[in-house]
């Protein structure tokens, strides 16, 4: 019980940071908050964080930012199962060699979200939308380091 606590409180701050209002000129690179906490925790405790976890993330990301019910859902789940598959040599990997691999599946969560929203005829206005992938894989080492202390100060296992 006190892992999932842990996990939730993690999501709770990502889903926050996600819906802080940002100046317009910005918008373009605000990070993936909520999938790379996702990620770090399926790279981390893939048996605690996997598709269902994603999938109901999902859901609430998809009610909290009024998009297409399941939109969001679809696409964590995607990138969480395919991050679960290869979690060890993730694990493994140097921070920046995790960064690289963090811009790969933040690009492939923009590319499900471009096609269903081209999809539905609400492609996004400019070709700044994947700059936030660049800002993501930017602030990895940060929030991997910092997500690893506060995991091992709670003793999350």
């Amino acid at each position: 019980m006190h892992n999932w606590f842990a996990i939730s409180i993690t999501i709770f701050f990502a889903l926050v940071l996600m819906l802080l209002p940002m100046p317009d000129w910005t918008v373009w690179l605000r990070p993936a908050w909520v999938l790379m906490v996702l990620m770090y925790w399926t790279i981390v405790m893939p048996y605690r964080v996997s598709v269902g976890a994603a999938w109901f993330t999902g859901i609430i990301v998809d009610l909290l930012t009024g998009t297409l019910l399941g939109e969001h859902a679809l696409a964590f789940t995607v990138i969480v199962y395919l991050v679960s598959r290869i979690h060890m040599r993730v694990h493994m990997y140097p921070l920046l060699q995790q960064s690289v691999s963090i811009l790969f599946f933040v690009l492939l969560y923009q590319f499900i979200l471009y096609c269903i929203q081209g999809f539905i005829g609400q492609l996004p206005a400019s070709n700044l939308y994947w700059l936030s992938s660049v800002t993501s894989m930017l602030l990895w080492p940060w929030l991997f380091i910092l997500m690893r202390d506060y995991r091992l100060w709670l003793k999350v296992v």
